[in-house]
């Protein structure tokens, strides 16, 4: 993938779109390369005839551009995946308190509605619903589809859908957690330890765990890619977390790969994660190096963490990081934890609002930037 900086072009015209994206494609076997140009005002020229995203989607983008006027885009967009409860409720309610237009997205419409409900109940009437299914390519689809309809384009991508891949015993976790001491508690190496010693799972919970946590924020990510080029404020916030952190990736050869991203490619992260779910089929982690504990939601998230810092170097236009909001309460925790959404939301929401010229590809602890 190439990127060239914004210059001037001879076919620069008044009240055209922002973007030109001039394409090309390699085809491999669901693979493509692609090409893009972008100059401060010109017509948005052809697209790539098979790629990642439903191919009418530049399409739409192009015939929306032509109806829409520059003052009708100046509030910004945003999608929060995975948003009907928990942190992902309470990232729209704080973006919708910033004044930006926030797209809640959930699996379960029902959900879904009710969440919008509620912040409607608060004043906050510039949240909409769309269901969204982070596994399948239809449901992303249709999302990319309704983004480029009603606004033309997208300036924010909040990752937040998430599983934990598996079964949890908190009552042990909790009680290990009250030996530690309260300076300590609020160290998220220390919980990710803990949380290690108490989860168990099965090839199902671990295969939906990566489709969700690693291959659904990509999916959602890449489909939404054209409209985020649109937006002179394009940002991504991949929620994460600290049992993604490097150092519990025991595999050795694979820590290294995750940790090169000046060699590591996508196709080459999709191929570590096919072969760690193998790897979880045949019952040979141990044998593998792989971590026998919590090691889908280890994986899935580390895979995230390198896809974030892939794509951040690829589109620097846009500002791309990652986030671990801390141990929150919420359902995935079985509200232990020791943060409220309140607090857990600040960081992600910080990252989405950041200025021209912030930070990208980072992994934040919170609101501080860390270590992967």
């Amino acid at each position: 993938m190439r990127y060239q900086h914004p210059r001037s072009s001879p076919m620069e015209e008044e009240g055209s779109a922002n973007v030109l994206l001039s394409t090309r494609s390699e085809r491999g076997e669901n693979h493509y390369v692609l090409e893009i140009t972008i100059y401060k005002k010109v017509c948005i020229k052809g697209y790539l005839d098979k790629c990642s995203v439903e191919p009418s989607i530049p399409l739409l983008i192009q015939k929306k551009m032509a109806s829409t006027t520059s003052d009708s885009t100046t509030m910004r967009c945003a999608v929060v995946t995975g948003a009907s409860k928990g942190i992902g409720l309470e990232i729209c309610r704080q973006l919708a308190s910033n004044g930006v237009m926030v797209v809640l997205t959930a699996r379960d419409e029902k959900r879904g509605l009710e969440a919008v409900a509620k912040l409607h109940e608060s004043s906050l009437s510039n949240v909409v619903f769309h269901q969204l299914d982070v596994m399948d390519a239809n449901s992303i689809t249709s999302l990319a589809k309704f983004i480029v309809t009603r606004y033309g384009k997208l300036d924010i991508l909040v990752n937040n859908a998430g599983v934990s891949g598996a079964i949890v015993d908190w009552e042990a976790i909790m009680t290990a957690i009250k030996t530690l001491k309260p300076e300590d508690g609020k160290n998220n190496a220390d919980v990710a330890e803990l949380l290690h010693k108490g989860m168990k799972q099965t090839y199902e919970l671990a295969e939906e765990c990566v489709k969700t946590n690693y291959y659904g924020t990509k999916g959602v990510t890449e489909a939404l890619f054209p409209c985020l080029l649109l937006s002179n404020s394009g940002r991504i916030v991949n929620v994460s977390s600290g049992l993604g952190s490097l150092k519990f990736v025991s595999n050795e050869r694979v820590r290294m790969e995750l940790n090169d991203v000046d060699v590591l490619s996508v196709e080459r992260l999709d191929e570590i994660v096919n072969e760690f779910l193998n790897d979880v089929k045949e019952d040979t982690l141990h044998d593998k190096g792989w971590p026998t504990q919590t090691s889908a939601y280890t994986i899935s998230k580390a895979a995230m963490n390198a896809y974030t810092r892939i794509v951040a170097k690829s589109y620097p236009s846009l500002l791309i990081n990652c986030v671990c909001p801390g141990f929150i309460k919420t359902d995935m925790t079985s509200n232990t934890g020791f943060f409220t959404v309140e607090v857990g939301a600040k960081g992600p929401v910080m990252l989405a609002l950041l200025p021209v010229g912030g930070p990208s590809g980072l992994f934040f602890q919170k609101m501080e930037a860390s270590t992967f």
